[in-house]
C-alpha cells in the first residue's frame, strides 16, 4: 500500500498492511527534524510517515491592517502576538473582536467575513496533484472554537446561559460563513477532497467544558449541518476534540463523524479499549500517543511501550487507527523519542 491507500483503508476500517502514521509538530520540532534528516520530504520517508496533504483557497479579501512587528491580524479581526517560552514560541491571541458585543445590533455592525473574499480556483489542481499519493484534507469548521476566539473563552462559556437569543444569532452568523465558504471549496474540488474537519475543543483535562445539554441546543445543529455538507461531497469528517469528551461521543458518532482525534486517553472516560469496543465499528481513531508526559519526558523504551499500547487498543481488529501524537509535538521533545515512536510503529504495527 502507498500512503493514500493505507490511510483511506484505516478510515474505512478495511484490511491494512500496517498501521498508518501521521505527524503534528511545532515549527521548532520541524526545524530539528529537517536538520537531522535533511528535508521535510526525508523526514516523511525515513520515519515512514504516511500523513495527509492539506489544501485551501487563497485570501483575496479586503487588505488587512498593518500590525506592529511580532503581531498579526486575520480576516476575523483576531489579533495575535508571538510569545516566547522554553523550547519555542506560540502565536497567542490577545484581542477578541466581539468581546464587548451586547446585542444583536452589535453583531450586525461587525464586518463578518464573506466567501467572496477567497479565490477557490486553484484548489482543484492542488487536490488532483496531492491525491496521487496522499489523502487530501481541506476545510476547518469549528463553531464553538470560533465562539471562544471572537468573544474570549470565559465570555463564550457564559453566553448560552446569560443570553440564549444572542448566542444563537452569533453562532448562526459564524456557521453561515463556514457553510458557504466550505460549499465553494467542495464545489471547486468536485469530490477530490477526501477529509474535512468538523471540529471543536469541548473537553478539559478532567471533563467537558460545557454540558451535553448546552452542546445539543447550541452547537450540535451546526455540527450536523457541516457533517452533512462534507458527506454530500464525499468527504470523510475528521473531528478533533481535546480532553475528556466521552459524554459527547454517542451524539457525535450518531451525527456522522468518521475520524476521532486526538483520543487523549489519559483523561477521564477516554479508555481506549472501551472506545474501540463501543465505537470502533463506526469510526476510525487518529492520534492517541501521549505527548504531555511520555513523548517529552519518557525514555525511548517508554515511548515504544506507549506505541504498542495504542496499537493494541485502537487497532485490535488490525484496522481503524492512524497513529499520531495527541497534538503538536513540542520543542522540548527529545529527537530520540520522536524517532522511537515512528520506528516502533513501523516495526510493531505490521500485520
Amino acid at each position: 500500500m502507498n500512503a493514500r491507500e493505507r490511510v483511506l483503508a484505516a478510515i474505512n476500517r478495511q484490511p491494512l498492511d500496517r498501521v498508518p502514521t501521521d505527524i503534528w509538530a511545532t515549527p521548532e520540532v520541524w526545524a530539528i527534524l529537517c536538520s537531522h534528516f535533511g528535508s521535510e520530504t526525508q523526514v516523511y520517508a525515513e520515519l515512514h510517515i504516511d500523513g495527509m496533504r492539506s489544501i485551501g483557497p487563497q485570501y483575496i479579501g479586503p487588505a488587512l491592517p498593518a500590525m506592529p512587528a511580532n503581531e498579526s491580524i486575520d480576516f476575523w479581526g483576531i489579533r495575535r502576538r508571538w510569545v516566547h517560552h522554553v523550547g519555542g514560541r506560540y502565536d497567542e491571541q490577545y484581542f477578541y473582536p466581539l468581546a464587548f458585543a451586547r446585542s444583536i445590533e452589535d453583531l450586525d455592525a461587525y464586518p463578518w467575513p464573506s466567501a467572496d473574499w477567497f479565490d477557490y480556483s486553484q484548489m482543484r489542481a492542488q487536490a488532483a496533484a496531492a491525491r496521487r499519493t496522499h489523502v487530501v484534507k481541506g476545510g476547518y469548521m469549528a463553531p464553538f472554537y470560533y465562539h471562544n476566539l471572537l468573544r474570549g473563552l470565559e465570555q463564550s462559556l457564559i453566553d448560552p446561559l446569560d443570553d440564549p437569543p444572542f448566542t444563537h444569532a452569533l453562532l448562526q452568523r459564524i456557521s453561515d460563513f463556514f457553510y458557504e465558504h466550505h460549499r465553494r471549496m467542495f464545489e471547486a474540488c468536485d469530490g477530490l477532497i477526501d477529509v474535512a474537519e468538523v471540529t471543536d475543543d469541548l473537553g478539559s483535562q478532567r471533563g467537558p467544558l460545557i454540558s451535553p445539554k448546552l452542546y445539543q441546543e447550541f452547537y450540535a445543529p451546526h455540527h450536523k449541518r457541516f457533517i452533512d455538507l462534507c458527506h454530500e461531497f464525499g468527504a470523510k469528517v475528521f473531528h478533533h476534540d481535546d480532553g475528556a469528551i466521552r459524554p459527547f461521543l454517542p451524539l457525535l458518532v450518531e451525527m456522522g463523524i468518521d475520524i476521532l482525534n486526538p483520543v487523549q486517553w489519559t483523561c477521564p472516560g477516554m479508555d481506549m479499549v472501551e472506545l474501540k469496543r463501543e465505537f470502533g465499528s463506526k469510526i476510525c481513531f487518529h492520534g492517541a500517543i501521549d505527548n504531555q508526559y511520555v513523548m517529552p519526558f519518557g525514555t525511548t523504551d517508554e515511548v515504544r511501550a506507549e506505541v504498542r499500547h495504542c496499537i493494541d487498543a485502537l487497532a485490535s481488529d488490525k484496522t481503524g487507527y492512524i497513529l499520531a501524537p495527541c497534538h503538536n509535538l513540542q520543542g522540548h521533545t527529545p529527537l530520540a523519542n520522536i524517532i522511537a515512536m515512528y520506528d516502533e510503529a513501523w516495526r510493531y504495527g505490521k500485520f
